[in-house]
Formats: C-alpha cells, structure tokens, sequence
C-alpha cells in the first residue's frame, strides 16, 4: 500500500542526547514559545523559570509548558 507523507504530530526529544543537553532544551523552549505567541516578556520568565534550579527542575518545567506535544525519552 502506498500512502500521502503524513505529518510528524509529536517532537521526540532524546534527553541523554546532545538534544537534552541544558542549551539545547532552553532554545527549544524559547522556539516553542514563540511559535505558540508567548509574548517576549513571557519567554523571559519562561526561561528564567527553567534555570532557577537545576537541570530536573529545567526538564520539569520544560514538560509542563510543551508536554502535551513533545515527548521527553530518557
């Protein structure tokens, strides 16, 4: 059987990968944002959030804000 291409629905981020690394999950989070209208202020507080402990807190956050469309595999 051949099929249309269909689109990809979830993001699937590797966290022991060079994708789970603390940079990379922070500019995700600031892409994700920004796509889904966080205005500049909110991505600040965003990230400020994310760094205001340490890197399961960053993950935490992370999953709260974006978890009903990424998946976080470890």
């Amino acid at each position: 059987m051949i099929r249309e291409k269909q689109p990809q629905r979830e993001v699937i981020i590797d966290l022991t990968g060079p994708d789970g690394n603390v940079f990379a999950l922070m500019a995700y989070a600031k892409q994700f944002a920004r796509q889904l209208g966080y205005s500049k202020e909110d991505q600040d507080q965003l990230l400020e959030l994310m760094t205001s402990g340490d890197y399961e807190n960053l993950v935490g956050v992370f999953d709260d804000h974006f978890g009903s469309f990424v998946i976080l595999e470890r």
